[in-house]
């Protein structure tokens, strides 16, 4: 199998480095790559958000199968255009993207699958911003206001913090660059992320992780694409990932099957349709912990 990657991070060079080791490839290529990516597979400089130009090099080096790890090619309906072309692709299509490409869009997905989530408000006009901030945050009795870019921010869209202020500034800044504004309630608790292999109709979840989004030492600093994770998690009872898989995962993946835009992602499986012919994943004993040198000022420019 060829395999073509898009994408030019960390999360890419981990796809390259674990398929490097499945006998069932036998070359590997990423666009645009980074210096790390050149020592392992063949590079090309192509613009991952152009779907002419992905496809093109898919054809160019014949993959059997493209994996694309950024969420904006995603949303740009890069996958759509490769699946156009007969080339199994793992990411999910334009529509199914929205989910990750607008939190708006994701609220309401919950809210028609029934799945429980914070509440929220969607603000898109200046003038109703400080009447929204009076319904979230400290001044409706929570924690914190929690403040969200609508669209992709890489992770670094999000403030949350007890100064309205800070709040109202992160807000007016985003509203005046064009970007609606997600305002939700605040949630506590341990975060974990659960990544499941969807292909529309089939579920299989993967391990929980818990994910290090803030800069700082001690949960601290602006939020980030993560500064760390590890898995797996010992101290969360298997009742509660099976919760999240039927309570939370499932109705999502049903929700938008029925909206005509089934999510497929994670690998060939999904890509193909045939996840649920596919045996279960194994898991060996151990663990595994990531932590992110980033550059000084991250996630602001260095």
């Amino acid at each position: 199998m060829r395999v073509l990657v898009i994408g030019s991070g960390a999360r890419e060079h981990a796809l390259l480095l674990a398929l490097r080791k499945d006998p069932a490839v036998e070359q590997l290529a990423i666009a645009p790559g980074n210096a790390g990516t050149a020592r392992i597979a063949e590079q090309y400089d192509v613009d991952i958000t152009s779907a002419e130009d992905v496809t093109a090099l898919a054809k160019q080096f014949r993959a059997d199968l493209v994996v694309i790890g950024p969420e904006m090619p995603l949303v740009l309906g890069v996958a759509d255009a490769v699946r156009a072309e007969g080339i199994a692709c793992f990411g999910p299509s334009r529509d199914a993207a929205r989910i990750e490409g607008s939190k708006a869009f994701a609220k309401d997905v919950m809210a028609a699958a029934r799945v429980r989530t914070a509440s929220s408000e969607t603000v898109d006009n200046p003038a109703k911003l400080d009447a929204a901030l009076d319904r979230f945050g400290p001044a409706a009795g929570q924690e914190a206001w929690v403040v969200k870019d609508d669209g992709l921010a890489a992770g670094k869209g999000v403030v949350v913090t007890a100064d309205r202020h800070a709040a109202r500034a992160h807000a007016a800044a985003l509203l005046e660059s064009g970007h609606p504004v997600l305002l939700e309630s605040f949630l506590s608790g341990p975060e974990v992320s659960l990544f499941c292999l969807v292909d529309g109709a089939t579920v299989v979840p993967l391990l929980p992780a818990q994910d290090f989004k803030r800069v700082a030492e001690g949960d601290l600093g602006p939020n980030t694409g993560g500064m760390g994770a590890y898995a797996p998690l010992t101290w969360l009872p298997d009742s509660v990932t099976a919760a999240m898989v039927h309570e939370v995962v499932e109705p999502v993946a049903v929700e938008l099957l029925a909206r005509g835009c089934p999510f497929s992602g994670l690998l060939y499986a999904t890509a193909t349709g045939t996840l649920a012919d596919a045996p279960a994943p194994r898991w060996r004993s151990g663990c595994a912990v990531t932590v992110v040198l980033a550059a000084e000022n991250y996630p602001g420019r260095p």
